[in-house]
């Protein structure tokens, strides 16, 4: 069965103001749109950790609208997380930390989660996606010339692995290429068909 048919007579939402995220489900060949956006206080208990805090941030932004949705609604969250070294690195605030994370995961591994939450008024399914990326060892010259000219302040440990830095930086990963764009969007099918 193709999801167009199942949820023919249902509205998707997706609750996310990311642009990749849009482009990676518009890719799964079903109608959405864009949930009107609340802005969401995404601080986590700090006990919680790696792919609990992803989880975690996926069905709080779903509590958020979960008020507003009608019957016929299926409401989509989620939320991605970078984890290196036993702590999360969030999205930078400034060229220092961004720089500071980067150099961090150069030369090394992380490990990136994004929990995705599917919810209607009579019920929720959440779940987690993980892909592991290795990268080289980046020399400062590549490092600023990303911060500088792709100005990764929108995204999870300051990069995107679909631009410039993934292209010359990335030696591979394990898991979901689009989990670490912020969708996965295969196991995101899967769950949808059995929602």
């Amino acid at each position: 069965m193709k999801l167009s048919e199942k949820y023919k007579n249902k509205k998707i939402l997706l609750a996310s103001k990311s642009p990749r995220r849009q482009e990676l489900l518009k890719g799964l060949d079903i109608d959405f749109d864009i949930a009107d956006i609340i802005d969401i206080n995404e601080d986590f208990p700090t006990n919680l950790k790696a792919e609990k805090i992803a989880s975690y941030l996926s069905e709080l932004k779903a509590q958020a609208y979960l008020k507003n949705i009608k019957e016929n609604e299926i409401l989509i969250t989620a939320d991605t997380i970078v984890w290196h070294s036993n702590k999360v690195l969030n999205k930078p605030k400034n060229r220092t930390e961004a720089y500071k994370m980067i150099k961090a995961l150069s030369g090394d591994n992380h490990m990136v989660f994004t929990g995705l939450s599917i919810s209607s008024k009579e019920k929720q399914k959440t779940f987690v996606s993980c892909t592991k990326v290795y990268f080289k060892q980046l020399t400062d010259n590549e490092i600023y010339y990303y911060i500088d000219t792709y100005k990764p302040f929108d995204k999870a440990g300051a990069y995107g692995i679909q631009e410039w830095i993934g292209y010359i930086g990335i030696e591979k990963i394990e898991g979901s290429y689009f989990n670490v764009m912020g969708l996965p969007v295969q196991k995101l099918y899967d769950e949808l068909l059995i929602f």
